[in-house]
């Protein structure tokens, strides 16, 4: 049964979704629902969240961590170790179009929780768990252990340097957008069939999906990659040179770009230098390539190379810093701060990286402060399901007795 969307708008709209999702995967993908008009219910122990303590930083006191994912929800907080909550949650889930949730393997079974259970209960549900490395291996779901068992740590740093984590927790972010891509699915699929699934994601097989080249070297070509630095396995040049001022990433992906480059540089019999005429020779030849490039590039600052070189359609870009990052993204007409709340709570926060045209993503609430709707969505749910509880009270008796 669909909820009516107190702020409807987007896409969409009218879907309820239960998240028993935590830190960040499932958050991250809860959120974008939620930005795309998806009544998302957050469901918290009364602890809260763990990146609630994640600081610094802060805003008010509030870990920015916690604001990064959360926006656009409703929490609420339940004690899933006391019989009125875990009717509370039955409730929710019975009445969901999606569950989202991150437990350990096992661990949502222990409340009644589990998709067999919601699934008995809602034919229809879409319950998407994530999991670190699958529902059979016991080790917890933390991004640098994927990064590291991925080996995405092994083809990350220098050379000649030791493995390193990229900067951001990505392969929590790739998974999140995998269950969401596989939730909205499976709600086609539901559209079509009137049936629920039970989707699986994990941060394992997301990174391995994610690394897409350098996985199918190994996959489609018995090659295991090594650690380059910001070379690229296959092309160059691609990756930073210094200049005069500053260090610029170059790009050059096809045999065009390359004679333009050499061009702008004035250097242009490198071109047609049979160690350089192909990608495939420049690749190969890239050592004696290096430093005909670095001597070139040498003599202007990266600002004023990257304004030359883009002029003539070659790839390049300066390396600026975040705030930077979103200066530049500001001028480009992209405004990729937005408002978010309304009332007493509004804070900046990071637009939604999709644009519709016809129905956008909106920023109606504000991360939620832990509990801030508890009651509401009891309200929600009472108008939903009607009370007291039946059937979920039923549901649960019948669990106790197949446990005992």
């Amino acid at each position: 049964m669909n909820a009516q969307n107190p702020e409807p708008h987007g896409p969409l709209s009218g879907l309820l979704v239960a998240d028993f999702s935590r830190v960040l995967a499932g958050p991250y993908c809860t959120m974008l629902l939620a930005d795309m008009g998806a009544t998302v219910i957050k469901v918290e122990s009364p602890a809260g969240d763990d990146t609630r303590q994640w600081t610094p930083p802060v805003r008010d006191e509030e870990a920015t961590y916690y604001l990064s994912v959360n926006r656009n929800k409703r929490s609420l907080t339940l004690d899933l170790g006391t019989k009125s909550d875990q009717l509370t949650a039955l409730a929710l889930a019975r009445n969901a179009d999606v569950l989202i949730e991150n437990f350990k393997p096992g661990g949502m079974a222990a409340f009644g929780l589990d998709y067999d259970s919601v699934a008995a209960i809602n034919p229809g549900v879409v319950y998407a768990s994530i999991t670190g490395f699958g529902a059979s291996s016991p080790l917890p779901g933390y991004d640098i252990l994927a990064q590291a068992l991925s080996g995405l740590m092994s083809i990350t740093g220098s050379a000649d340097g030791e493995p390193t984590k990229a900067g951001v927790a990505i392969i929590d972010v790739v998974t999140g957008l995998h269950a969401g891509l596989g939730a909205l699915a499976a709600l086609r699929h539901r559209d079509i069939t009137g049936r629920g699934q039970h989707i699986e994601v994990n941060l394992l097989s997301s990174a391995l999906s994610a690394l897409v080249n350098q996985s199918a070297a190994f996959a489609l070509g018995d090659t295991v990659p090594r650690r380059m630095g910001n070379d690229h396995p296959s092309i160059y040049p691609y990756g930073p040179f210094a200049t005069a001022a500053g260090d610029l990433v170059i790009a050059v992906g096809n045999d065009a770009q390359f004679g333009r480059l050499a061009e702008i540089l004035e250097i242009p019999g490198v071109a047609s230098d049979t160690r350089f005429v192909t990608a495939r020779a420049r690749s190969a030849n890239r050592e004696e390539l290096r430093p005909v490039l670095q001597v070139a590039l040498s003599c202007r600052t990266a600002v004023a190379w990257f304004d030359a070189l883009s002029a003539a359609s070659v790839p390049c870009a300066p390396i600026l810093d975040i705030g930077e990052a979103f200066a530049w993204a500001e001028s480009l007409g992209l405004q990729p701060l937005v408002e978010t709340g309304s009332g007493e709570r509004i804070m900046p926060g990071v637009r939604h990286p999709i644009r519709f045209s016809e129905t956008p993503a909106e920023y109606p609430l504000a991360p939620p402060r832990l509990g801030a709707d508890t009651a509401w969505a009891h309200r929600l749910l009472e108008t939903i399901a009607g009370t007291p509880q039946k059937q979920d009270a039923a549901a649960l008796a019948a669990r106790e007795e197949r446990i005992a």
